[in-house]
């Protein structure tokens, strides 16, 4: 499995008839700037924010280069403590493993917290494919699955929704999968999320299986970490009898001192908090309270081959605070289901193509998804450079994509023209005398580029003849303005 969307369309498609709905680019700017604004004044608190950031990064980024110990010590960890881990290469291999954990207990319902990694496997339709309900508990996820939705936003998975619109989803669902909403719900938060609590308490009390994600995984302990908000998750967590997590192998971290550092960056960049309201972690089972079985499935599903790029791989360090969706311009206007996978925004923009190549018409659109002004890199907390990954990511669908033979042409030609000094002086000459002539829209595979963007007007004197008439000396015309130098006095203080 892909893990991107069946019948999605590229992302040019998909933004295009996103941005044209005027409630959802209400919703999502009124939601993103409220949630980053609020992370901008939490971040400010800390004196410290950018060593913070400095030390998650250097964490991560060690992590990844000896991943291979310090998943063989997790290992170990998790079944001392007497858990099973079971090791899943690819979608297809972890959807089996789980279904075949659920079916071994007899159950046909199982509770979930909410985990990115289930999604980007499609778990619950394997599930549903052997007769297995699964019944999300986060609150954004119970709504997005009343709704017969997609996710769109990391931390936010219904932030395309409107209060109305949930009181609606609510009202006319809630009753297919279990308890009805109350008559005459209102659209008020708290009553909204009354509703949520008293549908989904009758599941907690019932569920025998539950099946989770994880945030982190502290290899020195086998100790697996979930951060929420509501408290749903520590009731999806403790109340089953059999507890399945499904946990990328990049999630692991090598000690409860490196957890601390991302246990202070990710409540300020993603719910903009100073501590997280429910962080809950669990190490094995034991008699007296919890699970009385532990399944631990480390999904790679592409992750080692997004390790074997260098460039590239800093997208693992991702801890999906989600801050970077909050500043993208782009995210704002085009929403998350254009990005056509369960990872949108900057983020899923490098780590889709990378966890399922760049073969489909949706993944190798996303490195374009970007005006590559560098916001989600300046609010990450761990540093990815995505403006870097989204380039090298472009470089790759350029010089395998058949959309792109004539991008490549176009600049072999150039390349060609700038090494022969006396071609591009002709060239320059050429397109100086024809400058009226010239179109305002490029023709064949130019036109998308020049959609929403005129060509640049070419001037009537190329800067090479200028330079010649005003300077009969022939001095060489500077390589750089002197105004662009560091030292000069011309460019005043910085």
């Amino acid at each position: 499995m892909s893990g991107t969307y069946l019948g999605m369309p590229a992302f040019p498609e998909a933004a295009k008839k996103s941005v044209g709905d005027r409630t959802l680019r209400a919703n999502l700017r009124h939601a993103t700037r409220t949630i980053r604004d609020r992370r901008a004044e939490a971040v400010t608190e800390l004196a410290d924010w950018a060593q913070l950031r400095e030390a998650g990064a250097r964490i991560k980024e060690h992590t990844l280069r000896r991943l291979d110990h310090y998943l063989v010590q997790l290992e170990q960890a998790v079944t001392d403590a007497g858990g099973t881990v079971h090791w899943a290469a690819d979608a297809d291999e972890a959807n089996r493993i789980v279904t075949g954990l659920v079916r071994a207990t007899g159950e046909t319902e199982v509770v979930k917290v909410k985990s990115m990694a289930t999604q980007e496997i499609g778990l619950n339709e394997a599930l549903e494919a052997e007769g297995i309900t699964a019944y999300e508990t986060d609150l954004a996820e119970l709504i997005v699955q009343l709704g017969q939705d997609r996710p769109s936003h990391i931390l936010v998975p219904a932030i395309h929704r409107n209060r109305s619109e949930i009181r609606d989803i609510f009202a006319g669902q809630m009753g297919r999968w279990g308890r009805p909403a109350p008559e005459g719900l209102t659209d008020e938060p708290a009553d909204l999320a009354e509703a949520a609590r008293l549908h989904l308490r009758e599941k907690f009390l019932r569920a025998k299986v539950g099946i989770s994600g994880a945030n982190f995984m502290v290899a020195e302990t086998g100790t697996l970490v979930v951060v929420e908000s509501e408290g749903n998750g520590r009731m999806c967590l403790t109340l089953p009898e059999t507890l399945v997590s499904v946990v990328g192998i990049e999630k692991v971290v090598p000690t409860w001192q490196d957890l601390e550092v991302f246990l202070q960056t990710l409540p300020r960049s993603s719910t903009a908090e100073r501590m997280n309201p429910y962080t809950s972690t669990w190490t094995g089972t034991t008699d007296a309270d919890g699970p009385k079985t532990f399944h631990l499935v480390l999904l790679d599903n592409g992750r080692t081959d997004t390790l074997a790029d260098t460039v590239g791989r800093q997208a693992l360090r991702c801890i999906r605070c989600s801050a970077c969706l909050n500043v993208c311009p782009v995210y704002e206007r085009a929403g998350g289901h254009a990005y056509g996978s369960v990872y949108p925004g900057p983020i899923g923009a490098i780590l889709n193509p990378q966890l399922h190549g760049t073969g489909s018409e949706v993944d190798a659109s996303l490195p374009y998804a970007s005006s590559l002004c560098g916001a989600c890199y300046d609010v990450c907390p761990v540093a990815i450079d995505i403006p870097e990954v989204l380039v090298h990511l472009r470089e790759r669908v350029a010089g395998t994509g058949k959309g792109h033979r004539a991008e490549r042409a176009a600049i072999n030609a150039a390349g060609w023209v700038l090494d022969h000094p006396a071609a591009l002086t002709a060239a320059l000459r050429a397109a100086s005398l024809t400058r009226k002539l010239h179109p305002k829209r490029l023709p064949g595979p130019g036109r998308a580029w020049t959609d929403s963007r005129d060509l640049p007007e070419v001037p009537a004197e190329s800067f090479r003849d200028w330079w010649k008439k005003n300077n009969p000396g022939g001095a060489a015309a500077p390589a750089v303005p002197p105004s662009a130098n560091p030292g000069s006095p011309e460019e005043g203080p910085r």
